[in-house]
């Protein structure tokens, strides 16, 4: 079904032409004049126009101009009674996808729209395969640790079904990087993967963005705006940092996530989609939920399929692996010159505990290969964070530091080890023993447990 616009001064043919093209199931809108089709083309976002050449007023070929310049891929199709190969000629010049005679033909006009129709999904195809050619950035998350590799199958279990899926992980840990490989993976390759970040549009124009607007809307509503989950239709919607979206946001998505249809901010047509979500937040949701701050339902809807993202610091051994990729990349792309880490410096990054993850280690090479480029990068040469963590901060000491007053006995070492380890771990995710249990790979009811009979409070 398409949206399709009508503009003639005469109502007859405005009359044939509807009765045509709802009968193949599109709908129709339609104007009496060349200023008053210029409004409903601002307002409808249709997918086709029907154009009449003698128009009162502004002609034809002026609405032409002016819809090209300001929609140059909706497919125009001319009609006129008084038609020359002269005049068909300037408007096939000005723009126009095709040239229909009166009296309209029955067959003409069907086949013209189907191909018109055909022509802008065409188009819109192309434009997605040329985003995915320019699209340089990385589809697939970078390691060889257990955890990396149990993700990564993960993914392509769950990527080639319709399930939503929901990502948790902290910042910068490459969240966006797991939601590209399941719609890089998916049946919805080829349509769009459009994302928002919930965390960056404000609450009063959130709605506008994800299900658009029509003209007039609000202040600064000039013309109409297709939404993202419109813009989605067919394929993948990412809600990325979800966990920030309001409550009363949070409502209108759970309804249209249900039902799948929606209608535009200020407007009365509903929408039907096909979309298949994926979410992402850095956020603990249900500790949001027992704060009131985020819906159980909504969580449990977007909750079909669950991914963790782990934590550099939780899988270092991949570091020299990110490394090589992201120098790569750098080389390719700024012309960098190629860096070196002997064992002594790779060491010392892989005790850092990259509290900005993947993202800070991406930034910690770029500022590398500026400051040295093509050199060994030796220890003393890192920053002074990296120096005083790798060494062990406040005392100057590590956990593995051979000076340390380590009990005698093995098991009251261990245990002692053991202790510290969950207490700073348990620290360093304020508190959260179901983020503790993710970040370290335990058990969480036998972890709660355990961090009860040391003593240690927890958040949850």
């Amino acid at each position: 079904m398409a949206q399709i616009v009508i503009v003639d001064d005469e109502e007859d043919i405005r009359t044939t032409l509807r009765g045509i093209l709802e009968d193949e199931g599109h709908e129709v809108r339609e104007a009496a004049s060349g200023e008053q089709g210029l409004e409903v083309l601002a307002e409808a976002d249709p997918d086709l126009c029907f154009l009449d050449i003698w128009l009162p007023g502004m002609d034809g070929l002026e609405v032409l101009d002016r819809v090209h310049g300001a929609l140059p891929h909706l497919p125009m199709i001319m009609i006129s009674g008084h038609g020359n190969i002269e005049t068909a000629v300037m408007a096939i010049k000005k723009g126009a996808f095709d040239f229909i005679e009166k009296p309209l033909s029955l067959e003409k006009v069907l086949v013209t729209t189907a191909k018109a129709v055909e022509f802008k999904e065409l188009r819109q195809e192309n434009m997605v395969l040329r985003s995915q050619i320019r699209d340089t950035r990385v589809q697939e998350l970078t390691g060889e640790t257990p955890r990396v590799q149990q993700l990564q199958q993960q993914v392509r279990q769950v990527a080639p079904t319709e399930a939503w899926v929901l990502i948790t992980g902290e910042n910068g840990t490459g969240k966006e990087i797991v939601a590209r490989s399941l719609h890089q993976l998916s049946h919805r390759v080829n349509k769009l993967l459009v994302e928002v970040n919930c965390a960056a549009i404000p609450e009063e124009l959130i709605e506008s963005e994800l299900f658009g607007h029509e003209k007039g809307a609000f202040t600064s509503a000039d013309r109409a705006q297709v939404g993202k989950f419109e813009l989605a239709h067919g394929g993948t919607l990412f809600l990325d940092e979800i966990g920030d979206m309001s409550l009363k946001t949070q409502a209108k998505i759970l309804r249209i996530l249900q039902e799948q249809r929606f209608e535009r901010v200020g407007g009365r047509k509903t929408i039907q989609v096909d979309v298949r979500v994926i979410a992402a937040t850095n956020k603990n949701l249900p500790e949001e939920i027992r704060a009131g701050r985020f819906r159980e339902d909504l969580y449990y809807r977007l909750k079909v399929f669950p991914l963790y993202v782990p934590p550099l610091r939780a899988r270092v051994a991949d570091i020299p692996l990110l490394l090589a990729d992201f120098m790569g990349g750098l080389i390719r792309t700024q012309g960098f010159k190629a860096l070196r880490f002997p064992p002594e410096t790779m060491t010392a990054l892989q005790r850092y505990p990259w509290p900005g993850n993947v993202r800070e280690l991406k930034n910690f090479l770029e500022r590398m290969c500026i400051m040295y480029p093509g050199q060994t990068i030796l220890p003393e040469m890192l920053p002074p964070e990296m120096l005083v963590t790798s060494h062990g901060a406040g005392n100057g000491r590590g956990p593995f530091d051979p000076d340390d007053d380590w009990p005698v006995d093995f098991k009251a070492a261990r245990a002692q080890f053991e202790a510290k380890f969950l207490e700073d771990k348990l620290n360093s995710c304020n508190g959260s023993v179901t983020r503790l249990a993710e970040t370290i790979g335990m058990e969480r009811t036998y972890l709660y447990k355990k961090l009860r009979g040391l003593g240690l409070k927890t958040a949850d």
